[in-house]
């Protein structure tokens, strides 16, 4: 009986220092301490500001974290320009594309759940996309098109690799665009008036832009996922994501559209004319509103809708790096973060389940270690994490069609070549 409570008590104590173990983020005093060097840090400052008096990006705020210790916090520039509005550490940005990987990691929670398997086809969930076609001809004049019967189904796994077939609209091919316009099927951002099951099932009645699994082409899968994370969960999207990602982590800042105690937060968005930023027009592409996130809006786009900030975005992809945990709360298992950050070999496209990744194939490419993931956002939004290194990277900006992309790779530079050890 004794030997049982102490083994109880010895049980206890590993449970509780494992947890205790976790990374979650917190500052350091000094960057020495975890394996920076100030001096050499400060060459972000001089790069960022640059790019801020060249008026190349309104502002950016930085966010640099290794073994969960936030090293280099910093804002650049402003908000909004013609009001001079200083950018802060706290400040909202519409991360696009970034909400991605919150999408693929809310759908395997399911996964993890018993709620599918990674090649059961869409439609045994969405009838809709049953019989798939492949698209045959286009007729520029009146949108109009022919098909023929595609290979086989689309699957869910393909949607994770954006190899279903399946393009975009407003940034997509000619072709699929003036399809999906005539059909009513967004882009995505911004969109706020759609209703995401009323669109996918449209979608899913819409011709493929090729056979499923025959090549990555980048379009709606995440808006198709976050549909199924409704239909698999019997939650709207929205609340799911609140429910099981952003309120265990931490993410107080996540959003499809703001709270109104937060609307002053957001930054204003810019697009680049001429190599320097401007507003744009009332209406940005594909006829979406700039101030999207401060509206009532009902569309929760899994692939492009969110607005977040770097410390919140980085406590999701810490939980990444703890694999799967975060602030002692589980979200998904080890082995389930394996298969998230393992090629799925995509005919020479090195992506995950939600990342790219870097890879032995495309190693040369980049400064960053092998088994690193990464991916950004439309309004020149960057972020990586490489779990070799235990580090974290994030640059936000607020510029469409920007010319200076280029800053989120200049960023990777300066943070690796800012280690003292």
């Amino acid at each position: 009986m004794r030997n049982t409570f102490l083994a109880g008590i010895l049980f206890c104590f590993i449970s509780s220092s494992a947890v205790s173990q976790l990374k979650t983020l917190t500052p350091v005093s000094k960057p020495e301490e975890v394996g920076f060097a100030t001096d050499r840090l400060s060459r972000i400052d001089k790069v960022v500001n640059e790019y801020v008096t060249n008026q190349s990006i309104p502002g950016a705020v930085v966010l640099i974290v290794r073994n969960g210790k936030i090293v280099y916090h910093k804002a650049y520039g402003y908000s909004d320009v013609e009001t001079k509005t200083p950018l802060k550490k706290d400040n909202i940005f519409r991360i696009a594309s970034q909400s991605k990987a919150v999408t693929a990691l809310a759908a395997l929670i399911l996964f993890e759940e018993g709620k599918f398997l990674l090649d059961d086809p869409v439609s045994k969930y969405i009838p809709e996309f049953k019989n798939p076609t492949v698209l045959k001809t286009f007729n520029p004049k009146d949108s109009s098109y022919t098909t023929e019967p595609a290979k086989s189904e689309v699957t869910i796994r393909q949607l994770f690799t954006h190899s279903s077939g399946i393009d975009y609209a407003a940034i997509g091919s000619s072709e699929f665009r003036a399809i999906y316009a005539k059909a009513g099927v967004p882009s995505g951002i911004g969109n706020n008036n759609a209703i995401l099951g009323e669109k996918m099932r449209i979608l899913g009645k819409l011709p493929l832009r090729h056979n499923p699994g025959e090549k990555w082409t980048y379009g709606l899968n995440n808006d198709l996922l976050g549909y199924l994370v409704e239909v698999w969960s019997g939650m709207p999207f929205d609340e799911f994501l609140k429910k099981r990602v952003f309120d265990p982590l931490g993410m107080k800042d996540t959003y499809f559209y703001l709270p109104k105690e937060k609307h002053s937060r957001l930054v204003t968005l810019y697009t680049d004319k001429d190599g320097k930023i401007v507003k744009p027009q009332a209406k940005a592409y594909d006829n979406v509103d700039p101030d999207y996130p401060n509206t009532a809006g009902t569309y929760f786009s899994g692939g492009a809708g969110l607005s977040s900030t770097v410390e919140d975005y980085a406590k999701f992809l810490q939980m990444f790096l703890n694999n799967g945990q975060y602030n002692g709360v589980r979200i998904l298992s080890r082995k389930t973060i394996e298969l998230m950050l393992t090629d799925q070999h995509i005919n020479g496209s090195h992506v995950g389940l939600g990342f790219g990744l870097e890879t032995v194939e495309n190693d040369y490419q980049s400064i960053v270690s092998l088994g690193s993931f990464s991916w950004g956002g439309a309004f020149n939004t960057h972020y990586w994490a490489d779990p070799k290194e235990k580090l974290i990277g994030l640059i936000f900006t607020n510029v469409y069609n920007s010319a200076h992309w280029a800053i989120g790779d200049k960023f990777k530079t300066l943070t690796y070549q800012s280690f003292a050890d």
